[in-house]
């Protein structure tokens, strides 16, 4: 048997104050599986977050489909 790291998370569409676009991003990332640092920093990021959660829907694991969706570091984009 082997522990895991819990985290509890409410849930973002759950009644109570309103919260902004990137811990709203950052809740569902987390909802979904994403590893707490990853998911902070795609939140932050020019990413869609629909897709991603799209992605892992249909079994990609987490850190793969924010490899998939984003977007190329500007060195890269002229290669």
């Amino acid at each position: 048997m082997s522990t895991h790291d819990v985290q509890i998370v409410r849930s973002c569409t759950g009644r109570g104050p309103s919260v902004d676009v990137t811990t709203w991003r950052c809740c569902r990332l987390l909802e979904a599986g994403f590893p707490p640092q990853l998911a902070h920093v795609l939140a932050a990021a020019d990413v869609d977050v629909h897709a991603l959660l799209q992605l892992v829907d249909r079994g990609c694991d987490p850190a793969l489909a924010a490899r998939i969706l984003s977007p190329l570091d500007a060195d890269q984009e002229h290669r």
